[in-house]
């Protein structure tokens, strides 16, 4: 019985076994992922570049859509290219270290998120609720410590799931369930009794997040409060609407987030596949579509940048056609 005990100095790799052995359906999930990677990266490449190069977006609510779209970025990035090149090369292997790194990443990447979508709940709060002190209560000094403390909580609650998942020892193979390390499939590798500082860092951590999602709930409480409040029938719809994209990022991810959890009981290891990518990459490849299509400022920032862009790429042309149109009446004389 002890020769079957595995301590985690003796692992040098993991095993990815989330995706089926069929070549036809690693081809079609390879293709899937990579179309909707390259979405994402597009999605959340040209937020940023037009929050970036855009004077009307140089405000406190675009400064945090930067921020998310860069987080999502990151996020996407910890787990698709390592699943997609496992399938081009036919390997499921990934080491030791860089399986703690994707566990530490994701919770990073996904931890940050969640606390910048606690503190854009509280610049709409401060907008809506509070706009006469606005520009007072969100500067440029505040913006920057919120995501740093975005940012610094998102490391910490990686570090502490880090250190709980890889202080237990692992019994029997080194197969993970999962087209990526997660700490459910590794906390199903650990010899018994070894999950118990783990669990006890997840019912911190969702303590710890059921509480923002309650300051969350307040802060829309109030919002709520003072739209009802605005005489206007347009008003009122115009005031919501800038919160729109913002509920509907947050439903998207904190459903994502409850369904992978309620997914470690499901017997189907493709269907929990399934259902992880609902939280690794449906998210950050959401979030571009609906910030850009609800958002009329970014809509306008759109429009001038695709303006721009066809401008130059018609005098480009018309210059090129000049110098040929030149080159061919007068080339002889």
């Amino acid at each position: 019985m002890a020769e079957k005990l595995t301590n985690m100095a003796n692992i040098t790799e993991f095993l990815l076994m989330g995706f089926p052995d069929d070549q036809v359906l690693q081809r079609t999930y390879t293709t899937l992922f990579f179309l909707i990677y390259l979405a994402a990266l597009v999605g959340n490449l040209l937020i940023i570049t037009l929050t970036t190069i855009d004077l009307h977006l140089q405000v406190p609510m675009y400064f945090f859509l930067k921020n998310l779209s860069l987080i999502d970025i990151c996020y996407v990035s910890v787990t698709v290219p390592k699943s997609l090149v496992n399938s081009l090369t036919n390997s499921h292997s990934i080491s030791f270290f860089g399986c703690a790194l994707q566990v530490f990443f994701v919770i990073f990447w996904g931890g940050t998120e969640y606390a910048l979508l606690l503190v854009m709940s509280y610049d709409r709060y401060a907008a809506i609720c509070h706009p006469l002190h606005y520009e007072a209560i969100v500067n440029r000094g505040s913006c920057v410590q919120m995501v740093s403390a975005s940012w610094f909580s998102g490391c910490v609650y990686g570090s502490i799931h880090v250190a709980g998942t890889f202080s237990v020892r692992f019994c029997g193979p080194n197969i993970v369930r999962q087209f990526f390390c997660d700490v459910p499939s590794l906390l199903t590798l650990a010899c018994s009794r070894q999950q118990i500082l783990e669990y006890a860092f997840i019912i911190a951590s969702c303590c710890f997040a059921f509480t923002c999602f309650i300051l969350m709930v307040v802060s829309y409480v109030h919002i709520f409060t003072t739209v009802l409040r605005i005489p206007s029938a347009k008003g009122r719809v115009k005031t919501f609407s800038t919160c729109v994209p913002h509920l509907t990022v947050v439903t998207l991810f904190l459903f994502s987030g409850i369904i992978t959890y309620l997914a470690k009981n499901f017997k189907s290891s493709s269907l929990k596949v399934l259902i992880s990518v609902l939280y690794t990459v449906l998210p950050p490849t959401l979030n571009p579509l609906i910030y850009s299509l609800r958002n009329q400022d970014m809509q306008v920032a759109l429009r001038k940048v695709d303006s721009v862009f066809v401008l130059d790429f018609c005098q480009l042309n018309y210059s090129l056609g000049e110098e040929l149109f030149g080159l061919n009446l007068f080339g002889d004389l």
